[in-house]
């Protein structure tokens, strides 16, 4: 990509900042190496991988550990592999944390199997992407780890990857405090979580330049709709809806206010705003900064706009005291009341307070994690 060009690599860039990697991406190359293991004898490190968007990193290995099993263990052979986490420049509080992963043959036809290890949390309530009872892998670390296996099996083996991986975070359970893991009801350590693999460093100063650098370039390059998006499956939602190139996507992150105070000053005909519903909807309750330290899902606020469409007070007592965003929405969605629609409106809204009569016209999307909307606006 040139100099010149914008987008979201543009934007990394720009910052000069240094990205890192998930624990997702930690986690698959962990499990990657400890099934090479298991079927070979040896652990290739360092290990390299995937991730979703082509880049292939390779990880060095702090733990090999191959068990041949025997009396004491009746389940047999196993391997263990473990990668440090890397976060880059951003300040993550996972930084540093090493990753584990056990891998265990199972019965022919037993799949991939996820197991919480030590330090890694198990959902107690509704309203995530996985079912109660789950250990906390999200669902693109779990894609990405069979997607590896299956390769590795293929190589070596020619079968499925029939194995249960236990996956485990060394102090994870101390780090996971200083997370919102408890507060959601995932306890008994961190999430294993990534939806690309890398880790976009977090510089207030240098993100909000870079989105106005992103602003520029797409002013010169005569584009007159933008959308400012919160992370690359909200680009792909609104790439899919209006065919934008990449140098009108502008990786806005949690900096709603940058995007929209820098457009007020510098506008342009038509602004997407796309992202998650539960970010939209702190933009909906007047927020501009999105990022979870200093804002936070309002269900009292979500209440009051389901009873505005339609919602009894029962219904509204129950979107009050939901577990998340999500889950309010699936009530709501459950009950046929539009509260994707009403929170993508009143986001609209209050970016059309915030640019302050510019000649802007503004639409707000909605999109569940995986990318399907679930609240539209019309322009305004």
């Amino acid at each position: 990509m040139s100099e010149a060009s914008g987008g979201r690599s543009a934007q990394l860039k720009h910052t000069g900042l240094r990205p890192g990697w998930t624990t997702g991406a930690c986690a698959t190359a962990a499990a990657t190496a400890a099934y090479t293991a298991l079927l070979t004898g040896d652990f290739p490190d360092p290990v390299t991988i995937t991730l979703p968007k082509g880049q292939t990193p390779a990880f060095a290995l702090t733990v090999e550990e191959l068990s041949e099993g025997g009396p004491e263990e009746p389940a047999g052979r196993r391997a263990t592999a473990g990668v440090v986490k890397d976060a880059g420049d951003d300040p993550d509080v996972t930084h540093g944390a090493l990753v584990r992963v056990t891998v265990r043959a199972l019965p022919p036809g037993s799949g991939v199997v996820f197991k919480a290890g030590p330090g890694v949390g198990t959902v107690t309530r509704p309203g995530l992407p996985l079912d109660v009872g789950e250990p906390a892998v999200n669902p693109v670390p779990r894609r990405l780890m069979r997607d590896h296996l299956a390769q590795v099996a293929a190589r070596h083996g020619g079968g499925a990857a029939d194995v249960e991986l236990t996956v485990s975070v060394d102090h994870g359970e101390e780090i996971a405090r200083s997370t919102w893991n408890p507060r959601l009801g995932i306890l008994g350590g961190l999430s294993i979580l990534g939806t690309t693999g890398v880790v976009v460093p977090y510089s207030c100063s240098a993100w909000i330049d870079s989105i106005r650098r992103g602003v520029d370039v797409a002013r010169a390059a005569g584009r007159t709709h933008v959308a400012g998006c919160t992370g690359s499956t909200s680009e792909k939602a609104v790439v899919a809806e209006y065919g934008l190139p990449e140098d009108a996507l502008l990786d806005m992150g949690d900096f709603a206010g940058a995007v929209l105070k820098y457009i007020r000053r510098h506008p342009v005909d038509r602004l997407t705003v796309c992202g998650g519903f539960a970010k939209l909807s702190k933009l909906a309750a007047g927020h501009l900064d999105l990022h979870s330290a200093r804002s936070q899902v309002d269900k009292g606020f979500l209440a009051g706009l389901a009873r505005r469409g339609g919602a009894d007070e029962a219904l509204a007592s129950q979107v009050a005291e939901a577990n998340t965003g999500l889950a309010a929405l699936q009530l709501c969605a459950a009950a046929g009341v539009p509260l994707g629609d009403l929170v993508a409106a009143t986001a609209r809204d209050q970016a059309l307070e915030v640019l302050r009569g510019a000649p802007v016209a503004v639409d707000v999307i909605c999109i569940d994690r995986a990318g399907n909307v679930v609240g539209r606006s019309s322009p305004r």
